[in-house]
């Protein structure tokens, strides 16, 4: 394996617009916000690139009895993405530290994508960063993960994928790529010092 590629969304950072929309209205009107609303529909969009402030004022001008609580989508973003997930930053860095090259491949808004990198300076750090709002493009279609195997000019099979989504996983698999479903950094540490891209010892192993 030659370098090691990270969804950012639940891997990196939590992602729970539920939770937060649940936290600020209470159960009863988040179900509702959701059962009327498309905000899966809206994120998808703003995950193909489409402008964040204009795509989800105009849902809430759709909307006028939610218009409120969707224009948190944009408004409050950085509450739905927090907070960092613990640990998967200090793996990052160790690989770093090794010279093992770290890719970003998410499902993510350019503008989105501004705000998080502000408030999450890890997301900086990255050799190569694959967004799917830059790419037009999004997990699980075939079409992404070709589109990083094409630009870093590594073989599939020199590529580990980790992903908190079993379809992206097996969509990276089919390709050939080596995969490792998340769920939580103890666990991928584990694996990284199994592959031998992470000594067995380090804050990393804690």
């Amino acid at each position: 394996m030659k370098a090691v590629v990270f969804d950012i969304g639940r891997v990196l950072i939590d992602w729970q617009p539920v939770r937060f929309y649940r936290a600020r209205l209470g159960a009863a009107r988040q179900a509702a916000l959701f059962d009327a609303v498309d905000l899966e529909g809206m994120n998808a969009a703003l995950d193909l690139g489409a402008p964040f402030r204009e795509t989800v004022c105009a849902l809430a001008d759709k909307h006028p009895a939610y218009s409120e609580e969707i224009r948190l989508w944009h408004d409050s973003w950085l509450q739905m993405a927090s907070p960092a997930i613990p640990g998967t930053a200090t793996l990052l860095r160790a690989l770093k530290a090794r010279s093992v090259p770290v890719f970003a491949l998410s499902n993510f808004g350019l503008g989105p994508f501004d705000l998080a990198r502000a408030a999450y300076p890890v997301l900086k750090e990255f050799d190569r960063t694959y967004l799917s709002g830059a790419l037009r493009l999004a997990k699980p279609d075939p079409a992404i993960y070709a589109a990083v195997e094409e630009d870093c000019g590594l073989p599939p099979e020199a590529l580990l994928f980790t992903d908190d989504r079993p379809e992206n996983i097996a969509a990276a698999r089919a390709r050939g790529w080596q995969t490792h479903l998340f769920a939580g950094a103890p666990d991928l540490a584990a694996r990284l010092m199994a592959e031998g891209l992470l000594p067995h010892e380090g804050p990393h192993a804690a």
